[in-house]
């Protein structure tokens, strides 16, 4: 076995561009982190290709906090034990189950489809921001349905911007404690398999092209574009790794991760 490390944390993100939680254990399927994304807004002031409304147009929607209301429902597939043993499909739980609540950063708490939210994420902001609430019951992800980065390649982004970096900037659902000291060491693991757990299989597809969302501070919103400029410098505008998922199962904090090919 070729293990090149354990899994530190795990992360999932209920609403696109909002405040993740960490978890446990978090099923990882082929459509992405069992209650990863689920919902998002969308404005016709977004790019076409691209219409959600994102921390790029409110920064300080990285501060609200959603949480589910049924936090027991939202922990997996509904029929997970039956999955595992006969193939079925996993299954969502119903959308009444997966409804959320979000905290605002001045501590009111609002549902995720009260009026009173939208009004709140569009303070300050350009008014041609016209906000709809989008519900999926698959992630709604930028790329692949997984993204991986290694706690090595934020110490190494902090040695050379002179300055700590946060894991959390990178908004990834796994993150990695490698046996390699170097940092974007995952990005060796492009164009092979990672074994997580006993179970879970990732195909390591492409290494993670990165915008100015990195350069919010999670917990203040404020900017430090050196962490993007160096970056961009000096990783190719590249930091951490999305892959697919082709055999799904849980993940844990602590599983080990190894390479098989």
């Amino acid at each position: 076995m070729n293990i090149v490390g354990t899994v530190e944390s795990l992360w999932r993100y209920p609403v696109k561009s909002m405040r993740g939680e960490e978890l446990d254990e978090m099923f990882a399927g082929y459509a992405g982190v069992y209650g990863d994304r689920l919902f998002a807004f969308t404005s016709p002031a977004s790019p076409k290709g691209f219409p959600y409304f994102t921390g790029r147009e409110q920064r300080q929607m990285i501060r609200y906090r959603p949480r589910f209301r049924r936090p027991d429902k939202a922990a997996r597939p509904v029929n997970l034990t039956e999955a595992e043993n006969s193939g079925a499909t996993p299954l969502y739980a119903d959308s009444a189950d997966l409804m959320l609540d979000v905290e605002t950063p001045s501590g009111e708490t609002l549902a995720i489809d009260n009026p009173a939210l939208i009004d709140s994420l569009r303070a300050g902001i350009d008014q041609q921001h016209q906000l709809t609430l989008l519900r999926s019951d698959r992630a709604m992800t930028d790329c692949r349905p997984l993204s991986i980065f290694a706690l090595q390649s934020a110490r190494e982004l902090g040695a050379e911007t002179g300055t700590p970096v946060d894991k959390r900037r990178f908004r990834a659902n796994v993150y990695l404690d490698l046996s390699s000291p170097d940092g974007f060491a995952e990005d060796k693991f492009v164009g092979h398999s990672l074994r997580i757990g006993s179970k879970v299989i990732v195909s390591v597809l492409e290494r993670d092209p990165r915008c100015m969302m990195i350069t919010l501070d999670p917990d203040t919103a404020e900017k430090t574009p050196a962490i993007l400029k160096q970056v961009a410098q000096a990783h190719s505008g590249m930091a951490g790794v999305y892959g697919a998922v082709m055999v799904e199962g849980m993940l844990r904090k602590g599983d080990p991760v190894e390479l098989l090919n």
